[in-house]
């Protein structure tokens, strides 16, 4: 059984952790989360937070109805205080709060799964730009929009990937790129529907360590451009983001291999 669409109320109040340590781009990226965001909910309400800045710095569950762990500049699978800060604030929301609605996005998304069990591991090769996120028979059922095609492109910027789901999550996409668990009440991807074009070109320089192509290389970086320019579906992603927050108890079923996850 599909999961049924909702109207979307767009009077929503959205907490945002931003986990990059000490980032010039981090203005940026609030700014591209308030125009992707306010494409399909104008009348959305978001707060920032910086934990890997300013210890402590968390938002009240109770003030919001959707707490989002963004991404970040440093390796998930450390352990520095701030980031065992944020580990511990997950762990208490979902103590706390269970029924509080939780996204993770690229290191929050691999940040929830380090959290609750799951495993990290280098990607091979890294990923920069615009790139097709292919659905399983469960994710056609979530994503009712991209059910047709089976896919969704969005825009990714990560060297590291989720290997091994944590205990208690699906997988939406294949390759654990997108991933929700067994209450409905954590969703996490690993591209990012918060980034446009704009945003993704201001981490360009990142490809010449990871590709290891030389700045000069005027082909390579115009092929790089090409993919932060194509079209994604990160507004289709928010929509359905912003649906699942608001999705009422006892939804629909989704059904797999004689499994059902209820949402």
């Amino acid at each position: 059984m599909h999961a049924t669409k909702q109207p979307l109320d767009d009077d929503i109040s959205i907490a945002v952790l931003l986990n990059s340590y000490r980032s010039r781009f981090l203005p940026a990226i609030r700014a591209s989360y308030g125009r992707t965001i306010g494409a399909v909910a104008p009348n959305a309400r978001l707060a920032f937070f910086e934990p890997a800045n300013r210890p402590g710095d968390f938002p009240d569950p109770e003030c919001f109805d959707l707490i989002v762990i963004g991404g970040s500049n440093v390796d998930p699978r450390k352990s520095h205080p701030w980031i065992l800060e944020i580990h511990a604030f997950v762990r208490r929301l979902r103590l706390e709060h269970p029924s509080k609605k939780l996204l993770g996005i690229c290191w929050g998304h691999q940040t929830i799964a380090r959290v609750f069990g799951g495993e990290i591991v280098d990607a091979a090769p890294p990923e920069m730009g615009v790139a097709t996120v292919n659905l399983t028979g469960l994710g056609s059922q979530f994503f009712l929009e991209s059910a047709v095609l089976g896919s969704f492109r969005l825009q990714q910027h990560h060297r590291r990937e989720v290997s091994k789901a944590a205990p208690g999550f699906v997988q939406l996409a294949h390759g654990n790129q997108c991933l929700l668990n067994d209450d409905n009440t954590i969703l996490s991807f690993q591209g990012h529907p918060e980034k446009d074009a704009e945003t993704a070109k201001l981490r360009m320089h990142d490809s010449l360590r990871w590709f290891g192509f030389d700045s000069l290389d005027e082909k390579a970086w115009a092929k790089l451009q090409e993919l932060m320019d194509l079209e994604h579906d990160g507004e289709m992603v928010w929509r359905r983001i912003l649906a699942w927050v608001q999705e009422p108890e006892g939804m629909p079923t989704l059904v797999s291999s004689g499994r059902q996850l209820k949402i």
